[in-house]
């Protein structure tokens, strides 16, 4: 296996963690926290890698991670959250819109179902950030 597709592996495990503690039923502190002592584990142990080009690609994955957790906050998850509910709503109508399109009652039924229930979905998700907000 080359260094470079183990780098790649690596980066992408680094990136699976961080994304699991994030998603964590925890408090918004106690995950940054988590995940910045991940962060710094996996700095040390990129450290002591032999390789400077593999130690360099490490290191500018786990710095871009870095930023992405650092602009990670609630105003801007909840405009990420709006924008992928619309985006959720128009592709769901979409879908339903098909499913009349073709004339079939039957998927059409189901079409609607999906949609109803995808747009409660991000409704609660949103109530849930806009709440956490407050």
């Amino acid at each position: 296996m080359k260094k470079r597709d183990l780098g790649k592996i690596a980066a992408g495990a680094a990136l699976g963690a961080g994304l699991g503690i994030l998603l964590a039923p925890k408090s918004g502190s106690e995950t940054r926290k988590e995940l910045n002592e991940k962060i710094h584990e996996l700095l040390d142990k990129v450290k002591n890698i032999d390789s400077k080009e593999l130690k360099n690609e490490f290191n500018n994955k786990i710095n871009e991670l870095k930023e992405e957790i650092k602009d990670l906050d609630k105003e801007k998850v909840l405009k990420i959250a709006k924008t992928k509910s619309e985006s959720i709503k128009e592709k769901a109508d979409n879908l339903v819109n098909l499913a009349k399109e073709k004339g079939n009652e039957i998927l059409e039924k189901s079409a609607t179902e999906v949609r109803e229930n995808a747009i409660s979905v991000t409704k609660k998700v949103l109530d849930k950030l806009e709440s956490a907000e407050k």
